[in-house]
């Protein structure tokens, strides 16, 4: 994992995309050169009263720019407070953070539900092999054919709009579709019935957990997620979402 840093970026750009949520492009000394598919930034707030940054996940990465891509939704007053923010105003951000995606060949799966879609463009552009793309929504869409040059799209919407009618394991049921392993973002319940798919068809799994974090960088144990294992750190098993994730093999962690 590449050392973090904290810089003073600047808003290139940020827009409303879909109701409620926004898409940033901010540029970075050196966050964009270090980063990898999968981490994430803390965002700091201006606003002295809101003292805790706030997580947000890397949607692309533009190395030779020196800019990250970050599309977030609004959930309360600090991602409010960076949805006003406009281009050439400044943004404080600490990160490459976490453990990425690992990059294996081979056919994949890349699946990502609601604001859990961002994170896995970045994996979608630099994954080789076969790559079908899943992407679960409630109703509206957002980002879709951004993922279109990467892979064999699906979509899945609840109210049966777009695509599918169901979730995403209806779309591979539905498709009759087959991969050797499994990259997951997304709400829990999606999470959970993915690992599950594929333990029961003994495929490699691998999912990104989102979880509110206090400090980002391991210190405050407020992100912790139960592990199989004995973790070195706590002693208990629990494993640090910032820190050991938000990447985990899916049979490393209970949820």
């Amino acid at each position: 994992m590449a050392e973090k840093r904290k810089e003073r970026g600047t808003v290139i750009c940020n827009n409303e995309i879909s109701k409620g949520i926004f898409d940033m492009w901010v540029s970075t000394t050196e966050i964009a050169c270090m980063a990898v598919p999968g981490q994430f930034v803390m965002l700091y707030c201006e606003d002295g009263s809101r003292l805790l940054p706030r997580p947000i996940s890397i949607c692309e990465i533009n190395p030779d720019g020196c800019a990250i891509r970050l599309v977030y939704r609004i959930a309360g007053k600090g991602t409010e407070e960076f949805s006003r923010l406009s281009e050439g105003m400044p943004l404080t951000l600490l990160g490459p953070l976490g453990n990425g995606f690992p990059k294996k060949e081979g056919a994949s799966f890349i699946i990502g539900g609601g604001i859990g879609i961002p994170p896995m463009l970045e994996l979608a552009k630099q994954l080789s092999g076969e790559k079908q793309i899943i992407l679960g929504f409630r109703d509206v869409q957002f980002l879709t054919e951004e993922f279109l040059p990467y892979g064999t799209v699906y979509i899945a919407t609840e109210d049966g709009s777009a695509g599918t009618k169901g979730n995403v394991l209806d779309v591979i049921q539905e498709n009759g579709l087959t991969a050797e392993r499994i990259y997951a973002c997304g709400p829990m319940p999606m999470l959970r019935a993915v690992k599950e798919y594929a333990a029961g068809h003994n495929m490699e799994c691998y999912v990104s957990l989102e979880e509110r974090m206090a400090c980002g960088i391991g210190a405050c144990l407020g992100c912790v997620c139960k592990s199989k294992e004995v973790d070195g750190h706590t002693n208990v098993k629990n494993k640090r979402i910032c820190k050991e994730g938000p990447v985990f093999l899916a049979g490393e962690v209970e949820f």
